[in-house]
């Protein structure tokens, strides 16, 4: 019941910082001409949006950064500073080191007037850097490379933990890049795997702040919807969807529930391997097309989907496969 409470006050602070924040935020993108410019790639009718603020995803980072870290310290105060509250706190370094090489990318392109941003070379290079400073300031507060299988137990990887861990936390996080995709997509889905890693992080016992940084994590995202649902008034960037994916990572692998993580991305990772398949079919077909567009939203856009269904069904499954995920630890 007191975790509850506690996990209620930080969501309500971290939607509270992060909606005010961006009352002030659009206004200034606005004045700066931090406007989105919208490729040909995607749908002609998002042309429309031409122009909307992105970056946006600042007003969720600080929002997500303070309530977790208050939540933290201040339980702290009354219990004795939780055990796992070191990798927390090591999570929030990974996703603000994600959430800067967007901003990075967002800056080249806004700024710079580079549609494109960075190389794919650039990020991925910078993204390994990022993960391998996670994993080793982890392996420095003691992190073990086990990892929890349902039905099985704990799995000690070793060494190979690392490598696989690697690829898994770029993979995400550029999974989260790609279902950014149309208005409240990437916030919905997150929202909704945050709240069921809070469930289950509760369910397992595994420590207070892995609940707060949950439950921070998700009021962001709700706060952050005020402003980015159809129509959106501002874009969360580059800026906002890298923080967000190594945001989800960082939690699960806190919890020590990497392999449930999957799960979990279910809906991140069904975006990435859409556009995965649509280019290796593409090129093996020599022209042809597996879906109509990809990532795999777009392709439900031009079978007449509104955004507003896309984001429910998606937000929906994310849900379905939250709660198959708290099941399996519940009677795994």
């Amino acid at each position: 019941m007191e975790t509850g409470l506690w996990a209620f006050g930080v969501a309500v602070v971290s939607f509270a910082i992060t909606a005010i924040i961006g009352r002030y935020l659009i206004p200034f993108l606005h004045k700066l001409n931090f406007g989105q410019t919208i490729l040909d790639i995607g749908p002609n009718w998002h042309k429309n949006k031409q122009g909307t603020p992105t970056m946006g995803g600042i007003m969720f980072v600080i929002g997500i950064v303070i309530a977790t870290s208050a939540g933290v310290l201040l339980y702290a105060i009354g219990h004795g500073l939780d055990s796992v509250s070191r990798f927390v706190f090591a999570g929030l370094l990974f996703a603000l080191l994600n959430g800067g090489i967007g901003f990075i990318d967002d800056y080249v392109k806004v700024v710079k007037k580079r549609n494109l941003g960075l190389t794919a070379i650039q990020k991925l290079v910078l993204q390994f850097l990022a993960a391998a400073i996670y994993l080793f300031v982890m392996y420095l507060c003691k992190d073990n490379t086990e990892i929890l299988i349902p039905f099985v137990g704990y799995v000690d990887l070793g060494f190979f933990y690392y490598i696989v861990m690697a690829v898994v936390l770029v993979g995400i996080v550029n999974a989260v890049n790609l279902t950014d995709g149309i208005d409240g997509l990437a916030g919905s889905v997150t929202f909704f795997a945050c709240l069921f890693m809070m469930l289950i992080a509760n369910v397992l016992g595994n420590h207070v702040a892995n609940v707060l940084f949950a439950a921070a994590a998700a009021g962001g995202c709700l706060g952050f919807l005020i402003w980015n649902f159809h129509p959106a008034k501002c874009f969360m960037g580059d800026t906002g969807s890298l923080f967000l994916g190594a945001m989800v990572c960082a939690i699960a692998l806190a919890m020590d529930m990497q392999l449930l993580l999957i799960l979990i991305a279910l809906v991140y990772l069904i975006e990435m391997f859409s556009v995965m398949l649509q280019v290796t079919y593409f090129k093996l077909t020599h022209g042809k097309r597996l879906f109509k567009m990809s990532p795999i939203h777009h392709h439900f856009e031009m079978c007449g989907w509104s955004e507003m269904k896309i984001v429910c069904v998606f937000s929906a499954f994310t849900a379905l496969c939250g709660l198959g995920a708290l099941l399996l630890v519940i009677f795994g």
